[in-house]
């Protein structure tokens, strides 16, 4: 099965057949296992090991890599095709709301409203599990409305910056 994976704006081909991975078309050694009734993945690539939480969301996947958090997105071979016959984009639309994508305390705001944003742009930190996660914007747009305050403590899910589309 063929992927494309979007990373902070970044992509990658991904080419999984069976136990045999391809990176833009170079084989590496690759494996991710979900570590059962956690949020934990555990990636192992070209032999190191290592540990993350991987949360689900409605743009797709939220990863946190050291303190850091990568909005991702992955669409397999058969999706992007379909886009490409509708001229559906594959890329995040413009505007919409960047939500927590875990429960925590805001610790700092890193945009001011009418600072223009785009994908993969840090737009705020919150403290969680005591590790300093960055949420970042998954679209482009214009902060129109900022939701919270550091030192607020928030749900996941809750509106931290609203974006418009137009700046």
């Amino acid at each position: 099965m063929k992927y494309t994976v979007t990373v902070g704006g970044q992509r990658v081909h991904v080419e999984v057949q069976g136990d045999h991975v391809r990176l833009n078309g170079h084989p590496i050694e690759a494996r991710l296992v979900a570590i059962p009734r956690t949020p934990l993945r555990q990636l192992v690539l070209d032999g190191q090991a290592r540990t993350f939480p991987m949360l689900r969301d409605e743009a797709g996947w939220t990863v946190q890599v050291g303190g850091e958090s990568w909005a991702v997105s992955v669409v397999d071979e058969r999706t992007e095709q379909l886009r490409a016959l509708t001229g559906e984009r594959a890329q995040a639309q413009a505007g919409g709301v960047v939500k927590a994508p875990m429960p925590g305390l805001v610790l700092r705001l890193e945009v001011e409203v009418g600072q223009r944003v785009e994908p993969g742009a840090g737009v705020a930190v919150l403290e969680a599990m005591k590790m300093e996660n960055e949420i970042r914007s998954t679209a482009a747009g214009v902060v129109t409305a900022i939701r919270v305050s550091a030192g607020d403590a928030v749900e996941k899910g809750a509106a931290l910056v609203e974006l418009s589309e137009e700046g």
